[in-house]
């Protein structure tokens, strides 16, 4: 598995891809810096694009890598080698790629304008764990998805899909439900349903961090009571790590009885 991972990540590095993603960040943070030297303001700007942008880049990588190395793929599935073996260390090379184009495209102008010495460092961090931690869990989502299509097509179409309904469409319909029952408390129900979703989940997680829940009103306070607390942020991050866990158990499970 390891020199499948190994391969698998060596092999996207060198991508163009790669190096477009590592310094759309990179430009990305010396723009922010330019426009303003605050350190706190440049955190909460990239908390709306990492939410957005890392979840997409992280599954058209899953697919795109997947159909694009199947030939690959199929070569090592004649050799006597566990298929989990290899579809899981081809995974962890995608995801830990583009993680690390993350981490070292904003570390860069972040450290080079002061973060080390700042009191935002540990919402700095806070901000790349959880760009990390949606990386590996879309990669996971479609890998699944192309494991469950062998027509490129329908794969990419599904795949854009999940990402949209999870970025967009999902909150409209938590939106439209609290709207519609607003009168009952919905307490519980919206703190159920940002465990539903990584993107929602990621997004409150930092928002908390950066002490400006006030701006989410009544419903911010009960984040803020419930996230706030220790017990609050473990139980967040094994839902987060479970959002890996589980697609990553049926990569290897469904890797293990398909027709290739």
């Amino acid at each position: 598995m390891l020199k499948i991972l190994k391969y698998s990540f060596f092999d996207l590095m060198r991508s163009r891809w790669s190096y477009i993603y590592f310094f759309f960040y990179l430009i990305l943070g010396y723009v922010l810096f330019f426009l303003n030297n605050d350190v706190s303001k440049a955190v909460i700007t990239l908390l709306n694009i990492i939410i957005v942008l890392t979840p997409l880049i992280g599954t058209i990588f899953g697919v795109m890598y997947y159909y694009s190395s199947r030939e690959f793929t199929e070569l090592l599935l004649s050799q006597p080698l566990k298929r989990s073996t290899i579809f899981i260390g081809q995974y962890l090379g995608v995801a830990l790629s583009l993680s690390l184009s993350l981490v070292i495209g904003l570390g860069i102008p972040f450290v080079a304008y002061g973060v080390m010495r700042s009191g935002a460092i540990w919402d700095f961090t806070s901000l790349l764990v959880t760009g990390s931690f949606l990386t590996f869990i879309f990669v996971a989502l479609a890998y699944n998805i192309a494991l469950s299509f062998n027509d490129k097509i329908k794969g990419f179409g599904f795949a854009i899909l999940m990402w949209l309904f999870m970025a967009v469409v999902y909150d409209g319909i938590i939106m439209l439900l609290m709207m519609k029952y607003q009168d009952y408390p919905l307490d519980k129900f919206a703190l159920g349903a940002m465990m539903f979703n990584p993107i929602d989940l990621s997004r409150v997680l930092i928002l908390l961090k950066l002490d400006i829940s006030a701006l989410l009103g009544y419903t911010g306070a009960v984040f803020q009571q419930f996230f706030g607390t220790s017990m609050g942020m473990v139980i967040s991050m094994a839902v987060l790590s479970l959002w890996v866990l589980i697609p990553v158990w049926r990569i290897r499970r469904v890797a293990g009885k398909k027709d290739f």
